[in-house]
């Protein structure tokens, strides 16, 4: 019952325009995230990302759970770039922070204003929407 309901999750508005827009820019895209693969393959083609994405990536394949760092280098090694390369965006503070200490160029996307974590590391920039990401990645508009 709960994998059928995570295949009728809606996206926010922007997000498919905005993976667009990085894709065409000639970004890498990709999820990461403390789910199933088969959840997750499940809710992106059911929501219409899996042609913007390059990778759907699963903490199964190191066995441990975000924040652990094997999970962002998982990232790292699969998309072929340095921490600093990748932009990580995030809805969850403890993740945006994980990701921060890892040493990823971190986005926190708090659509709903909430309170910042006290934890050792930051989020680079606090939006609530992903509609600003590709200026900020120095997309054109």
């Amino acid at each position: 019952r709960l994998m059928a309901l995570y295949r009728e999750l809606d996206t926010f508005p922007e997000v498919t325009s905005v993976l667009a827009r990085l894709k065409e820019g000639g970004m890498q895209t990709a999820i990461l995230s403390n789910g199933a693969p088969d959840m997750l393959n499940a809710g992106v083609v059911a929501a219409g990302l899996d042609t913007l994405l390059d990778a759907v990536l699963s903490v199964e394949d190191v066995g441990v759970f975000k924040p652990d760092p094997r999970v962002y280098q998982l990232a790292v090694d699969r998309l072929g770039v340095v921490p600093s390369e990748i932009c990580f965006m995030s809805s969850n503070g403890w993740d945006a922070v994980g990701a921060a200490a890892f040493g990823f160029r971190v986005v926190w996307i708090n659509r709903y204003k909430q309170p910042a974590e006290q934890l050792p590391a930051t989020p680079d920039i606090e939006l609530d929407s992903l509609s600003p990401v590709p200026a900020l990645l120095g997309m054109p508009g």
